[in-house]
């Protein structure tokens, strides 16, 4: 979640109030920001922007993305193509390919040479596909699935009980103890403690999420009868500092067919 996406203050589904008339807010919010992180951004092994002067863009039901003033930028790594697009918001923005280290990143970059009336901000930086990137570092961390937003929270505290866990019917899991992790913008989200799960229901899934607050979520599948639901739970092996306190933990997902999660009234 972000301070432009979700239900964030300047998000589309925002959960809160202002004192003022939101008329008066634009319905696509741009809002450029500095950044006293050094961010690093690498492909095929070369470090093709690395700065201390890095920018977040936040920006409606997008996830901030970050923007390097140009003389922080490898410029004899990148080529100019042809590619364009067009952003109502920001205006026509330019394209680069990258090639480092034996690889080639078509169109990985952009910039809003001229950008428009309201993002005039933008001129002079320049952004890559997170994604698509090789690796990312804020300080001597790497970050994983896209920039860390500062507006996001992240806290963990020990929950009163109980919580009881079924899939198509059977329990699978029952807790006094369970850790509740409350996350910007999200629902809370019970964690059951390993010993209080009947592990030798679950099978360890290949599915796996990343997190940039969390970390790499590994995913259980649940046999009963025969039968497997998919993906029921999910838990942190090795969490972020955020989420530390449900290492080992799971949680599972009433978003699957057939599981169903008690929680405390």
């Amino acid at each position: 979640m972000s301070l432009a996406v979700g239900k964030g203050p300047f998000g589309p589904r925002r959960s809160g109030e202002f004192n003022f008339d939101t008329n008066v807010l634009k319905p696509h919010t741009l809002y450029f920001e500095p950044t006293p992180k050094r961010v690093r951004a690498f492909f095929g092994g070369e470090v093709v922007a690395d700065s201390r002067r890095a920018k977040l863009l936040h920006e409606t039901a997008i996830m901030p993305v970050y923007y390097f003033p140009e003389e922080d930028v490898r410029f004899d790594l990148l080529t100019p193509t042809d590619h364009t697009t067009h952003c109502p918001f920001k205006g026509d923005a330019s394209y680069w390919t990258v090639r480092a280290g034996g690889e080639v990143g078509e169109n990985l970059v952009w910039s809003y040479r001229e950008p428009g009336a309201d993002a005039g901000y933008l001129k002079g930086h320049v952004a890559f596909y997170f994604e698509r990137m090789e690796r990312w570092m804020e300080e001597e961390e790497e970050i994983l699935g896209h920039p860390r937003d500062p507006y996001h929270r992240v806290d963990v505290i020990r929950g009163s009980g109980p919580v009881t866990v079924s899939v198509n019917g059977e329990t699978v899991a029952e807790t006094e103890a369970p850790m509740v992790l409350f996350e910007t913008g999200l629902p809370p989200r019970y964690y059951v403690p390993p010993g209080d799960v009947r592990r030798e229901l679950l099978q360890a899934s290949e599915t796996r999420t990343v997190c940039p607050y969390k970390g790499v979520a590994s995913y259980w599948s649940v046999r009963l009868g025969g039968a497997t639901v998919e993906d029921a739970a999910w838990s942190y092996p090795d969490p972020l500092s955020e989420a530390a306190r449900v290492e080992d933990h799971l949680c599972f997902s009433e978003s699957v067919a057939g599981v169903e999660v008690s929680l405390p009234q």
